[in-house]
């Protein structure tokens, strides 16, 4: 499997939280969606005996894209790239975009069909919360009713859809947050994708943290809603098949599922990441330069060749992060008996505190585990064992 992620950079405004890269001046779109299709057909080679089995709009916020934009984009994917009979196509989305007149309504007519006439498959739906404090306090672009609105208009004509939630918000109870979570099962919606806020450098977020007018985050709280969470939906039949990631049976992100399992991907657009198993390269995080240079034929990025040990650490993290854990097998046999040693060496306190288990030669993180799983995997990390290159 291989896929396509293709990054949006932007939106009606700035989240406080968010640290991805994106413009609020809409001006230059329509040159950006240029550019965006000529470098998939510049980077068309890197793919020649690959098959796209997933496109990905991500962003940013791809829906504040026109329908043909997303058609030409789509189109262009087609002609320079082999992509399988049924690719899952993902769509991220604001509510406030997905909200229709009462005309188009029922004349049927409406930016779902339209959607799904163009090949999108799947819905990836930025809701973040269903209460107006924590909405206003992120500063998102969307409000309450429509987070409701959308879904009930959304679950109408697409079975495949994932929402975002986000918990540890300051003044977020334990109740409100519960409340959160039923709000969403209600809707019957087979993926729920919630993360932690998180104080990014440079955000709004952080600068009302420094000056004072926020609260620090309580980790504490943090921890509490994430074991609600759990729960929840365990008990609702989700799978927690990724540390932030809840899905019923079939219902898995492929798109997500690649990146965690180390397949290859193509990232269009500024700082856009791309991966080939040995490399990882990155777009440039501004827009004038990104469009620039591929406007002059040239590709914008940096690309790192990975190490052994660099391979080794990220097998490490994205393996405990997912059900499918870090094979023992696999770390002996592809990055060598010496990492292996030192894995299970510094695993031990965490078997012993139950934390991790290990199951089927699989080593994998206990549910009392899950919260702390990217300090456990940092923990396993090798740092400056070795300064070979992936040949190695």
């Amino acid at each position: 499997m291989s896929g396509i992620y293709i990054h949006i950079p932007f939106c009606k405004q700035a989240c406080h939280y968010c640290d991805f890269h994106f413009s609020t001046t809409m001006g230059k779109k329509e040159a950006m969606v240029l550019a965006l299709q000529t470098e998939l057909a510049l980077r068309k080679e890197e793919f020649e005996t690959e098959v796209v089995e997933t496109i990905y709009f991500g962003g940013g916020t791809p829906s504040v894209l026109d329908l043909d934009e997303i058609e030409a984009i789509i189109a262009t994917v087609y002609q320079n790239y082999k992509v399988s009979e049924n690719p899952e196509i993902t769509l991220e989305a604001n509510p406030d975009d997905l909200i229709f007149t009462d005309s188009e309504r029922s004349s049927g007519t409406n930016i779902f069909s339209a959607y799904r006439n163009l090949g999108i498959n799947r819905l990836s739906i930025g809701i973040q919360s269903f209460f107006e404090e924590d909405l206003k306090f992120m500063n998102r672009a969307h409000n309450a009713i429509e987070a409701e609105n959308c879904l009930q208009e959304a679950t109408k004509h697409f079975d495949n859809i994932s929402i975002d939630l986000i918990y540890g918000v300051p003044g977020m109870t334990n109740e409100r947050w519960e409340r959160n979570i039923e709000k969403a099962l209600s809707f019957d919606l087979p993926h729920i994708s919630s993360y932690a806020l998180t104080v990014e450098p440079k955000t709004a977020l952080a600068n009302f943290i420094k000056k004072g007018s926020v609260a620090p985050l309580d980790d504490e709280a943090a921890q509490s809603h994430y074991d609600i969470l759990t729960t929840k939906l365990a008990k609702a039949g989700y799978v927690c098949y990724e540390i932030s990631n809840f899905g019923k049976p079939d219902y898995f992100s492929k798109n997500n599922t690649a990146y965690w399992q180390g397949k290859k991907y193509i990232g269009i657009g500024p700082s856009a990441h791309s991966y080939d198993g040995k490399n990882r390269a990155w777009n440039v995080r501004n827009n004038a330069k990104y469009m620039k240079a591929i406007a002059e034929g040239q590709l914008p990025m940096e690309i790192e060749t990975l190490s052994k040990t660099d391979r080794y650490n990220e097998y490490i993290m994205t393996g405990l992060r997912t059900i499918w854990g870090v094979s023992l097998l696999r770390v002996e046999n592809d990055f060598g008996k010496n990492r292996l040693e030192y894995l299970l060496q510094q695993a031990r306190k965490y078997l012993e505190q139950d934390l991790l288990h290990i199951q089927d030669d699989v080593l994998l993180v206990t549910r009392n585990g899950k919260f702390l799983t990217d300090g456990i995997a940092a923990d396993l990390f090798m740092v400056n064992l070795d300064t070979e290159t992936s040949s190695a």
